[in-house]
């Protein structure tokens, strides 16, 4: 049933309840081994990366994980069941290597599997969960990343029991571990999405983060996938992470893997780019590179302290759609001290600069604001519109919006309402409503206001509208419950007059119809700073 409507999730507000514990308030950062050196991991590896964090500012910047991955362990078991490192990788043991990363700062963490073998087919930790939580726990580990290779059947609903049993396990030490989860990216890129929405609705319940999709690229990518570059598979991840912002909170984020700052398929400008968007989704900020080698160039942006601060902000937004033409993508959110922040990716092949008016960045009540330049420190102000200048072929602007005279920016979440399966975006021109790919014109970008209305920025006056039928319009708003929706975590956005949920149907047609369990036809994301209901 529905419940009160559409919600803000206003600066000042109370944080939103959190489903899983608050053991990570916000996104971890660190370093971990895969994507750069894959199973040539080894006890130097670590130390020395250590050592370089500690001297080049990672640490101190916030950089304080260094977890381990796959192939640290022997190809099988000790007599009494129990997991054991390979001596030859780690001479001096794991409990030393913990013990020695914590001496500098830094929190330790490790890697074990689902399955009956790991991805790489060392032991995996089916049928042994409470023995290797023990023995993780007395090597000194905090921090758990669970992969879902060779799993018995594969089922969603095994994935849930095994990651439930784990939670169980982990969340009742002392003192528990972060768990980061990899069940999601068992079911990505499927013909029919909803085995990953479900999965995607238990994993905040379970740990603190989850990586929902592809592997960043590994060193040697080109092995495995031929025909991607480095920015097709930023722009890849970056693209799954969209879809799923209902589910991140204070306490739970959405992981779109490692920033594999050496991958030799960057310019410096993509780099830069995938560590600017990564920070306004306030994803997990862990670096897979060899770290003792990265230029003056990588640590400066790295250490970037106004775009970690977007990162770590307390209230843990993702950032959400504006729009979207093909050329630029401009994300918007919240931020924890009343400000706004508006990022806007170039995809484009030409430096090029991009104007957004205060109505899609919702903040159109708003005469002007104080605008700060993340990466350069430089502020001006801005009436009417906000002008991200220059930015370079795939760069990235990161703009800290601010209301003249202190306070806080006065928000209406507004932004592209999308079908997270087909992508296409709800669509008026000239007063008809459809479904179609995102042009980035005023007709696909709403406001989701607080008394449950949804308006097009074209004309604030008209109300999307249930008809008798299922029949979708836009009309005057006259404050009655067909003119008011309700979002789910399912992604399910219902009519308060019918009960029904609005659907793409066929034809580009925009239609309600009965309430379906996570259909491809009947999951949209939404504006991010509207409350979401529990379903």
């Amino acid at each position: 049933m529905l419940r009160n409507g559409l919600k803000y999730l206003l600066f000042g507000a109370a944080v939103p309840h959190v489903l899983s514990s608050v053991l990570q308030p916000t996104p971890p950062m660190g370093f971990n081994n895969w994507a750069a050196l894959m199973c040539g991991l080894n006890e130097s590896v670590f130390v020395e990366t250590a050592h370089a964090m500690v001297n080049n500012g990672l640490l101190a910047a916030g950089y304080n994980r260094i977890n381990l991955d796959d192939c640290w362990s022997t190809m099988n078991r000790a007599a009494n069941g129990s997991m054991q490192w390979d001596t030859e990788k780690f001479p001096h043991g794991l409990p030393w290597l913990t013990t020695y990363l914590k001496k500098l700062g830094f929190e330790p963490g490790i890697y074990t599997d689902t399955g009956n073998l790991s991805c790489g087919g060392y032991p995996g930790a089916y049928g042994y969960e409470e023995l290797d939580a023990q023995t993780f726990a007395s090597w000194g580990f905090t921090y758990l990343k669970l992969d879902g290779c060779n799993m018995p059947t594969g089922t969603e609903a095994e994935y849930k029991a095994v990651y439930g049993k784990w939670h169980s396990i982990l969340s009742k030490m002392s003192p528990p571990m972060v768990f980061s989860e990899s069940a999601p990216a068992y079911f990505a890129e499927a013909a029919n999405l909803t085995d990953w929405y479900d999965v995607m609705s238990w994993v905040p319940k379970f740990g603190q983060l989850a990586r929902h999709s592809r592997d960043s690229l590994v060193f040697n990518s080109t092995l495995y996938w031929p025909d991607i570059t480095g920015w097709d598979s930023v722009m890849f991840n970056y693209g799954q992470e969209v879809r799923l912002a209902r589910f991140q909170k204070p306490g739970y984020f959405n992981d779109p893997d490692f920033l594999n700052v050496d991958h030799f398929d960057y310019s410096l400008e993509e780099k830069k780019s995938h560590f600017a968007i990564w920070s306004s989704l306030s994803a997990p900020l862990i670096i897979s590179a060899w770290i003792p080698d990265f230029t003056a160039e990588e640590i400066e942006y790295l250490t970037n302290k106004d775009i970690i601060a977007v990162d770590q902000d307390p209230l843990a937004l993702q950032a959400t759609l504006a729009s979207q033409d093909g050329t630029f993508d401009v994300l918007t959110r919240n931020l924890a001290n009343g400000d706004r922040l508006l990022t806007v990716i170039n995809r484009g092949d030409k430096t090029a600069s991009y104007s957004v008016s205060f109505s899609r960045i919702g903040i159109d009540s708003l005469p002007e604001v104080k605008v700060k330049d993340l990466w350069t420190g430089g502020t001006n102000y801005a009436r009417k519109q906000v002008t991200a200048t220059n930015i370079p072929s795939h760069g990235t602007a990161v703009l800290r919006l601010s209301p003249l005279g202190g306070g806080k920016c006065e928000v209406v979440p507004t932004g592209m309402i999308f079908n997270t399966f087909s992508l296409t975006t709800l669509t008026t021109i000239h007063g008809r409503v459809s479904w179609s790919n995102s042009t980035g014109a005023d007709g696909q970008v709403w406001q989701t206001r607080e008394d449950g209305t949804i308006r097009s920025i074209v004309d604030k006056k008209l109300c999307l509208t249930e008809l008798s039928g299922g029949k979708i319009v836009l009309e005057k708003c006259v404050e009655k419950d067909s003119q008011k929706w309700d979002y789910y975590y399912s992604g399910n956005l219902q009519s308060q007059s019918s009960y029904n949920c609005l659907t793409e149907a066929t034809n580009e047609a925009v239609i309600t119809a009965d309430c379906m369990y996570e259909d491809n036809t009947q999951v949209f994301g939404l504006p991010s700073g509207v409350e979401i209901c529990e379903g």
